[in-house]
């Protein structure tokens, strides 16, 4: 049990420290030596878990959408809003969500590496909470929530890269605000918006719910 438990850290450590090189370099100017000094592991303990750079990047890739995990909410909207804002807010300081967003959108990622995969995984997450939202009468009879949710993803995923192209994305959290005041009115009933949490800080305040559940 101590040797597999040695194991999954290290397994983390080797993600956590790729996500931290390709965020900051794209996937071509990452090396494997430049993981392997980040991690302070030993080649050995990298491909005993990672055949290739291909497949480091591809499990870089496959950690993203557990980043947006929130608490469940009755109104479904909510929960699809907050998931948007929590991600927004671990962008700022979480090195292995970072890497795995640049990777998504470097067009040098080789095809050996597949960087929609991350795209596909959102999509079908979203899509399943905006049935529910139908189910529940939460949205207007025209919306129709594969396409919705397909705009709402590539819409974050230009909005995060206008942030971070102009502040770090110091104001991601305002530009998600802008974001959903936009799209809310032509996805959601009217009597629901009122009560739709949509304010800048409402990732701050989602991720402090959860370390206090956590604690």
């Amino acid at each position: 049990m101590a040797k597999q438990e040695r194991a999954i850290r290290t397994r983390r450590a080797i993600l956590e420290a790729a996500g931290a090189v390709f965020d900051e370099h794209g996937y071509t100017s990452t090396t494997i030596a430049m993981v392997l000094e980040r991690a302070e592991v030993t080649k050995g303990a990298l491909y005993f878990h990672f055949a290739s750079k291909e497949t480091l990047a591809q499990a870089v890739l496959n950690e993203q959408v557990p980043f947006g995990a929130v608490p469940p909410q009755p109104c479904k909207l909510q929960e699809i809003v907050d998931m948007t804002f929590v991600v927004g807010q671990r962008l700022l300081d979480n090195a292995l969500l970072r890497g795995s967003v640049r990777l998504a959108v470097d067009q040098e990622t080789p095809s050996g590496v597949d960087h929609g995969e991350p795209f596909r995984q959102w999509a079908r997450a979203l899509t399943g909470l905006m049935e529910l939202a139908r189910e529940r009468g939460e949205l207007l009879p025209t919306v129709r929530p594969r396409e919705t949710v397909e705009l709402l993803v590539g819409t974050f995923t230009g909005i995060q890269l206008m942030s971070r192209a102009l502040t770090d994305r110091a104001d991601l959290g305002e530009r998600l605000s802008v974001m959903w005041s936009h799209m809310l009115p032509s996805i959601a009933v009217p009597g629901l918006l009122p009560g739709l949490d949509t304010r800048a800080d409402r990732g701050v305040r989602v991720l402090a719910s959860l370390e206090r559940a956590a604690s």
